[in-house]
């Protein structure tokens, strides 16, 4: 090798040996633990949070173990897709019960990217205090957290773009929300939360044209929440908001407020483009509307495959101030909408005038759509008219239901946050009937039940559980057509004549 290209390439390698490595650490702290502690394992924890925050580079990682800690506060200090900066508890009882040491958050992100909070409890923060704060910090992420009884909020991000919080109990905020997201915060996830008893909104989010930014929260995906017993304005409430995506959330109880509000106050815009899908929405007789949708909201705004209860006196399930532009259909709602904003109402019939709702169904009573609204448990009875009664054009967006059941269950999607699981609901009796034979499955026209039958009832069911034809006491072999049932999802029964021995045969009529 010649002597200059040899000298270049021992030049680039001894660079590169002595070039200062990134490695990620894990550090612990512990109440049992010292700041003058390596903190590179449990029995040499640090005692503060804080202490490790001052030591944290990105790809670090600080497990927290059970106790009651102060509050921590990072700043200016960034991790990367690759390498966050986490903050994790080891169990489940780690309590921040005092604030930071600059502001009353309990827990407050600043001008730090791709950080994760993970599984802290933060209650009781005084004064203007957030359970957890996130501002001028984008792809972070507040995971298994719960806030409770902060002055201001449960969890608190402004300027945030590509936020993720999930899993998140969020409860009696003294003021505001259960979740606030503001401040032109672009991309925001929040999903599988459950926020209650808060003074004011569930969720709030609110593009803030006065904080400065452009004003506008584009693209925020909602989904999986549960909302419950909050005291204002909405359950869900998106003020600038550009084609956010809402679906798949139970919303009821919540006094004084809308379950779902798309409108202008301090955002940029008038929220517009929303899809709201598969929500279940039940207001008290203290609420106000099930959705409102204020004037040019309605803009490529899509509502379809929710379930709309108002128990309010007047007030009822959708108000919308213009229906250019709007699609409202596959909906379980009560004989009370508005083409006219809060205040008044019409009837069903005026509103399918409108050329809105038409494959839509007026509401059966509570207690034969759910299993049991007044103890909170909104999944669907058997034969509940939401069963197979929604629309698959959700089917880009909603692909499992609240608890994760993939949709559809049957021929079509349900209507609501909850998705009938037929085998479940259905008496199923792990059993062999001897002898007895069902073919071919899947299959077109015709099944063919064959075997010893004498002591045994046939029935066919549909994807609700109800009984369709009845052969018992038939000679086999037992040819059943489908040719005139429609295609989707059904049941055959296989049931001894004393009721101790049940087959269910699942059925997927191509």
């Amino acid at each position: 090798m010649h002597k200059g290209v040899l000298y270049i390439f021992l030049f680039f390698l001894l660079s590169w040996l002595y070039l200062p490595k990134v490695q990620a650490t894990n550090y612990y702290v512990s109440n049992s633990g010292n700041d003058t502690n390596s903190g590179l394992t449990l029995s040499t924890a640090f005692a503060t949070l804080q202490h490790a925050v001052s030591i944290v580079i990105a790809g670090d990682t600080v497990f927290v173990a059970d106790g009651e800690y102060d509050g921590f506060d990072i700043r200016n200090k960034n991790g990367t897709a690759t390498s966050p900066i986490v903050f994790k508890t080891l169990g489940s009882e780690v309590l921040i019960s005092s604030s930071g040491p600059i502001r009353d958050d309990g827990i407050n992100v600043e001008n730090a990217d791709y950080v994760v909070i993970d599984g802290f409890t933060v209650n009781d923060m005084i004064g203007s205090g957030n359970g957890i704060r996130l501002v001028l910090s984008d792809n972070c992420v507040v995971r298994n957290c719960s806030c409770d009884n902060n002055a201001e909020r449960g969890i608190f991000t402004g300027f945030t773009d590509d936020i993720l919080i999930e899993y998140n109990i969020c409860t009696n905020a003294i003021d505001e929300h259960g979740i606030y997201v503001s401040n032109s915060s672009d991309n925001p996830t929040i999903r599988y939360n459950i926020c209650h008893s808060n003074n004011n909104i569930g969720i709030h989010m609110n593009g803030d044209l006065s904080a400065g930014g452009d004003g506008i929260i584009s693209n925020a995906y909602v989904y999986g929440n549960i909302i419950y017993d909050n005291g204002g304005a909405a359950g869900i409430n998106m003020d600038g908001l550009e084609n956010p995506v809402v679906y798949n959330n139970l919303i009821y109880n919540n006094h004084f407020s809308q379950g779902i509000a798309l409108f202008q106050q301090d955002g940029a815009i008038v929220t517009q483009g929303a899809k709201i899908f598969n929500n279940t929405i039940v207001v008290p007789t203290d609420g106000r509307w099930g959705i409102l949708v204020r004037s040019g909201a309605n803009v490529n705004t899509e509502i379809f495959n929710n379930i709309i209860i108002n128990q309010h006196a007047w007030r009822g399930c959708v108000a919308i101030e213009d229906t250019t532009s709007f699609v409202c259909d596959y909906n379980i709602v009560n004989d009370k909408m508005s083409d006219s904003g809060d205040g008044s109402t019409i009837s069903f019939l005026e509103w399918q005038a409108l050329g809105l709702g038409m494959h839509s169904m007026l509401a059966d009573a509570v207690n034969e759509i759910f299993i049991d609204a007044a103890m909170g448990n909104f999944q669907l009875l058997s034969g509940s008219q939401a069963i197979d009664t929604g629309t698959s054009l959700v089917n880009s967006i909603v692909l499992d239901d609240i608890t994760g059941i993939a949709r559809p269950q049957g021929g079509t999607y349900d209507i609501g946050c909850y998705e009938f699981e037929f085998t479940s609901s259905l008496p199923h009796i792990e059993a062999e009937l001897s002898g007895i034979t069902i073919f071919p499955n899947p299959f077109s026209d015709t099944v063919v039940v064959d075997g010893e039958l004498a002591e045994f009832n046939v029935k066919v069911l549909d994807a609700g559980g109800q009984l369709v034809v009845d052969y018992s006491n038939q000679l086999t072999p037992i040819v059943i057509d489908f040719s005139d049932l429609p295609a989707g999802l059904h049941f055959i029964s296989v049931q001894k004549s004393n009721n101790t021995l049940m087959e269910v045969y699942k059925i997927l009529k191509q």
